[in-house]
């Protein structure tokens, strides 16, 4: 532990340095994320900028993006986590109707940045798993909570909470090259994003087992079978129908422009948009709010386990032998 923390204390002073080069790296890593913003993922007016993710507000819809700088294949550190939940909240207040999720380049999500939490395990283990944990419990909170339908295009492998969420999202379309893993027996965790009350739930018990004791792998087609994604896409294809469904779900109040192109159907057409964001919700409500609470309580069960074993010598030591032995992507 002695060495990791040295080396971990020695990769962050190397990627500081003197206060000047800072100043000047972080120009530049600014200047290098706009462009990145500007050319690989078109903007519209009326987008809004982060650090680790993109957002976009279009057709009636808010459109989030992982596009993760200060991690790696798109995991999940408290920065990260952070934004996602304020991107969330504007969503939660403006017209949007839903919420689409999805990520920049190959990889959806590959769970907890656990190279950033064992260097502050290693500071201080009780006190840093206790903020870990509830800085999870906040974020899968804020998807428990989400009034609005969430739906995720699945572009790439998703692993650990980015796996674990799914099924706290309305509707999962995934990539056929997808895949699905919850390696928490590899690293030492116990379950997160209230894997452990929804995965039993929609998948049987034996099923659940598999992934979240065995760390079975999922293919996408797999997946779909088993009840945690919705339908899968063609990869060659796969943004353009995402986006065809998505226009479907919340374009009716656009079909019907077609027919009330006068001034007298005005208010009717005004009427007929908010009607379209409430029937959303309302059918959300219908089907979530009965497991509301027991998904509240699973996750609070949840983050105090992972409080006990991240703030035990062996949980930190598990996290370091899976990151030693991990090699290639997630």
């Amino acid at each position: 532990m002695e060495a990791v923390a040295a080396g971990g204390m020695s990769a962050v002073n190397s990627v500081t340095g003197a206060t000047g080069v800072i100043g000047k790296r972080r120009l530049e890593d600014r200047s290098t994320f706009d462009k990145r913003l500007r050319f690989s993922v078109r903007q519209t007016e009326s987008a809004y900028r982060y650090r680790d993710i993109v957002v976009k507000k279009q057709d009636s819809f808010t459109y989030i993006l992982l596009s993760t700088k200060s991690s790696e294949d798109n995991t999940l550190n408290p920065e990260v986590m952070k934004e996602i939940q304020s991107a969330m909240a504007t969503a939660a207040s403006d017209d949007s109707k839903l919420v689409l999720l999805s990520a920049v380049g190959s990889v959806f999500c590959c769970g907890l940045d656990f190279l950033y939490f064992i260097r502050r395990l290693a500071d201080d283990r009780k006190k840093e798993s206790i903020k870990m944990a509830e800085t999870i419990r906040t974020f899968v909170n804020t998807f428990i909570q989400f009034r609005k339908p969430i739906v995720a295009a699945v572009n790439g492998p998703a692993l650990g909470l980015g796996a674990a969420l799914l099924p706290l999202c309305d509707v999962v379309w995934a990539n056929e090259k997808a895949w699905f893993q919850t390696p928490y027996m590899f690293c030492g965790q116990t379950p997160d994003g209230c894997s452990s009350f929804t995965f039993p739930r929609i998948m049987g018990l034996a099923s659940a087992n598999e992934l979240l004791l065995g760390g079975r792998k999922l293919t996408a087609q797999e997946a779909c079978s088993k009840g945690l994604v919705s339908q899968v896409l063609w990869p060659g294809t796969f943004t353009q129908e995402v986006m065809l469904r998505i226009k479907e779900l919340v374009g009716v109040d656009s079909q019907v422009r077609l027919f009330l192109s006068t001034f007298q159907h005005i208010l009717l057409l005004v009427n007929l948009v908010g009607s379209v964001r409430q029937v959303l919700q309302e059918s959300k409500a219908l089907m979530r709010n009965t497991s509301r609470s027991s998904l509240e309580q699973a996750n609070e069960r949840e983050c105090e386990a992972l409080k006990r074993v991240w703030g035990s010598l062996q949980g930190t030591d598990s996290i370091l032998q899976y990151l030693q032995k991990r090699t290639e992507l997630c």
